[in-house]
């Protein structure tokens, strides 16, 4: 029988090293990785029957980045998590769902080696759906809308100016088209070339409407929050490698989108404002 490959990941050098030799000690084969970037090369290298990592490491990402990153690559491997925080509810049924087992620090060494015996024998379980920030956003459109305007609603500085639902609402499924495309190209944060009609044109609507500059703004703020809820809302299937830049991704294109429709709310303000 060949003997189980095993992937330690743990940014505590001592930890690192005495859980190797206790695993090679009982007939394990162990690779070791001091952080997500140095687990990222392994994974996409070699092909592991367990992947044993801290939950929480310095650096960029953390256990589950290095969790979905391995979802990804070999949905038959067994994950498991090492964490030192297991009274952390929310984000311990999170991260369950892409997960076999978490396992609490300080960990006895003989109850270690069996509960990754027993996972191996038992074998990984159908790996849970993992969705990009995209494909969130792409599907909950019309969920994140009704979010925003019921938001929207209680400002009654905003709604002192009456429009339709479908009047307020109309620019936002352009929105999502353009976070979408964003989220999916490989465009970096801060590009100045992501020109967007549709922000202009919302901008001069938004003018002609009777806005004010302050509640064009206060319409992208609490678009970002309705956003980043229904995320909150779906950490159960998000990929965690992703989601970082995700978020911040989706942040520059909103703030890029609303300076757009303020150029051209102020340029429209200016002109109604001159002499005919």
């Amino acid at each position: 029988m060949s003997k189980i490959e095993i992937l330690l990941v743990d940014d505590d050098e001592v930890v690192r090293y005495s859980l190797c030799k206790i695993l090679e000690a009982d007939g394990f084969v162990v690779t070791t990785a001091a952080n997500v970037s140095e687990a990222l090369k392994h994974i996409n290298s070699t092909v592991f029957d367990v992947l044993l990592t801290d939950l929480h490491m310095p650096g960029a990402g953390d256990g589950l980045t290095v969790v979905s990153a391995m979802r990804h690559s070999n949905p038959k491997a067994v994950t498991m998590v090492l964490s030192a925080f297991p009274e952390m509810e929310a984000a311990a049924r999170a991260i369950l769902q892409q997960t076999d087992q978490i396992l609490v620090k300080p960990m006895e060494v003989m109850a270690l080696v069996k509960a990754i015996k027993q996972r191996v024998k038992t074998g990984a379980p159908l790996p849970q759906v993992v969705e990009t920030v995209a494909e969130i956003l792409q599907r909950s459109v019309e969920e994140t809308i009704q979010a925003w305007y019921g938001r929207i609603k209680t400002d009654k500085k905003v709604m002192a100016v009456s429009m339709t639902f479908e009047q307020r609402t109309s620019h936002l499924q352009q929105v999502f088209r353009d976070l979408v495309s964003r989220l999916e190209s490989s465009k970096p944060i801060g590009s100045k070339e992501l020109v967007s009609k549709a922000a202009s044109d919302h901008g001069i609507n938004r003018q002609e409407q009777g806005y004010t500059a302050a509640m064009l703004v206060e319409e992208s703020r609490m678009l970002q929050v309705c956003i980043f809820d229904t995320l909150q809302k779906n950490l159960a299937t998000i990929d965690f490698s992703v989601l970082l830049i995700g978020v911040m991704t989706i942040a520059d294109e909103v703030d890029s989108q609303l300076s757009q429709a303020m150029d051209s709310f102020i340029a429209e303000s200016v002109a109604d404002a001159l002499p005919a």
